[in-house]
């Protein structure tokens, strides 16, 4: 009893004695509800008391307070609790001389992020270790709020894929969409078609030559693990029946042809033997990725189909199901894909092109990316499909961010970080959609297609700081959000990623700090 007395009178001296002022909350995304106090507290270390079921929590809490050379074991007490009647991935974070700081959340993951919060404000008053009494009542605006990562055209590794998920969890992203197959290579090991990895696997797009890179089964479930305990899903991405290259330059038999210049573009729809095939890749890989979702791609098979025309396989299945024309053929495909994938118990996600060959609406999710074909968002939320929006503009971070940069795409334009931030209102309000139309929008995405994407340094210049503009708008309401405060609080992520080494874009330098690497240009992919 006296030691918590004795305690309770030492937090409150350290209150009396505090008289200096943090005066911005820098959170990045903006909570929805703050309101600050007239008191502040000194934090040298921290206690932690939390329920077992919250012990991931505390353990990456620890682990973060640590790393920025906090003491744990005494100190302010932070209290981690969970509270029913707040929404899932909600979160009431508060500080007081009285009670120090309490975090409650609507489930695991709204403590989490209120644990986030908190070291955002730990970083930011890391100099002076002065936190401000406040109170901060948050929830995020969409559930789905993503990044996609394409390592078919070039293969980055454990360590930056986990670097790029701790600093997603930072900024409270929840979706990992991983691009690991396509023209270039295939990054997933099979057990049951080992030639994906030893053959598919090799080269990239800027080098084929390169010897095989890929993800072991065993390394998937470390990196499905290690986001799982951000609260971060991981959604692979096995595209088909286009961007099949690498897979039929393994498996010559499954190819259903391309163009002259990609002569292996498509799985052939023809063959009974492609079916098991995929189904069975499609197996191993949902055992690998809890996630209630596969996305299938689906996109620009139009690029190969012609081949389909002349081919004997594809042609006898057109007579055999009564088909008209090689679409109908495409349609066929992905329909029976489509029972695989609920068959395994997910869900298919694929590109807007679904939309084209009448997908069934029953268990898909459309993730519409073509920014000029506003008539496939609005088709695809008429028809009853859940929709998540990650167009070309302005959310294709391999797209230039400013005007006069060398490296990166321009679709009419370029994707800077205030579009980024100010999506998906601009876009909203034009759209005019009713009110049921709009709630099966998810949320949003960005992609980052690595065509020109061949090193660390440029992985990290197209990603940062757009990725904190992303988390913003997905998470923030648009109430709140303000893109001058916006920069402002970026300027703790820059110090952020300058104690982490990433070769980030600066809105504010004409040239970047650190090594500039030579790149040579290299051509244009379909998707331009």
């Amino acid at each position: 009893m006296m030691k918590n007395r004795w305690r309770q009178l030492c937090l409150f001296m350290v209150c009396l004695i505090a008289v200096f002022h943090v005066s911005a909350i820098n959170i990045i995304p903006m909570p929805a509800y703050m309101e600050k106090g007239d008191s502040t507290i000194i934090c040298n270390s921290f206690r932690i008391k939390a329920p077992k079921s919250l012990s991931g929590e505390v353990v990456l809490l620890k682990e973060a307070l640590s790393a920025q050379g906090y003491a744990i074991g005494d100190g302010i007490k932070i209290t981690l609790s969970l509270d029913k009647k707040l929404p899932s991935e909600s979160y009431d974070l508060r500080i007081s001389c009285e009670k120090g700081i309490e975090i409650k959340g609507g489930d695991a993951s709204g403590v989490f992020y209120g644990t986030r919060s908190l070291l955002q404000l730990m970083n930011a008053s890391s100099k002076s270790g002065i936190l401000e009494c406040l109170h901060i009542q948050d929830k995020p605006r969409y559930g789905w709020r993503g990044y996609m990562l394409d390592e078919s055209r070039h293969f980055f590794g454990v360590e930056k894929v986990k670097q790029l998920l701790d600093l997603m969890a930072y900024y409270k992203l929840n979706k990992f969409h991983w691009h690991l197959t396509d023209e270039p290579a295939w990054r997933i090991e099979i057990k049951r078609y080992p030639l994906l990895t030893t053959v598919g696997g090799t080269g990239s797009w800027s080098d084929p030559d390169l010897p095989a890179a890929y993800y072991t089964q065993e390394q998937i479930r470390d990196i499905v693990s290690y986001a799982a305990a951000r609260h971060i899903e991981v959604i692979p991405e096995i595209d088909m029946p286009g961007h099949a290259t690498a897979a039929n330059r393994a498996y010559p038999e499954l190819t259903g042809g391309g163009t002259p210049e990609h002569p292996d573009f498509t799985f052939n729809p023809g063959k009974e033997e492609v079916y098991a095939f995929l189904t069975n890749v499609l197996r191993e890989v949902s055992e690998l990725f809890p996630a209630p979702y596969l996305h299938l791609g689906g996109d620009e098979v139009a690029f190969g189909i012609k081949a389909w025309e002349t081919d004997s396989s594809v042609q006898d299945l057109l007579k055999r199901e009564g088909l008209k024309q090689v679409k109908d053929a495409e349609r066929y495909f992905m329909l029976r894909m489509a029972d695989s994938v609920k068959m395994l118990g997910k869900k298919l996600i694929g590109w807007d092109e679904l939309l084209d060959i009448s997908v069934v609406q029953n268990n898909t999710v459309i993730m519409w990316w073509r920014h000029d074909r506003t008539e496939q968002l609005k088709k695809s939320v008429s028809s009853g499909f859940s929709t998540i929006l990650c167009p070309r503009r302005p959310l294709y971070f391999d797209f230039i961010q400013r005007q006069g940069d060398k490296w990166g795409r321009v679709w009419n334009g370029f994707n800077p970080l205030k579009d980024v931030y100010n999506y998906p209102d601009s876009d909203l309000d034009r759209w005019k959609l009713s009110e049921e139309e709009e709630r099966l929008i998810l949320g949003i995405q960005a992609n980052l297609w690595t065509e020109r994407v061949q090193n660390e340094n440029r992985l990290d210049y197209m990603t940062y700081p757009r990725l904190c503009a992303l988390a913003e708008a997905a998470w923030s309401s648009r109430e709140v959000k303000d893109f001058d405060s916006f920069c402002q609080r970026l300027q703790d992520s820059y110090r952020l990623f300058d104690q982490l080494g990433i070769y980030y874009f600066h809105p504010d330098i004409k040239e970047p700090q650190g090594p500039v690497r030579k790149e040579k240009e290299v051509p244009m992919d379909f998707r331009d």
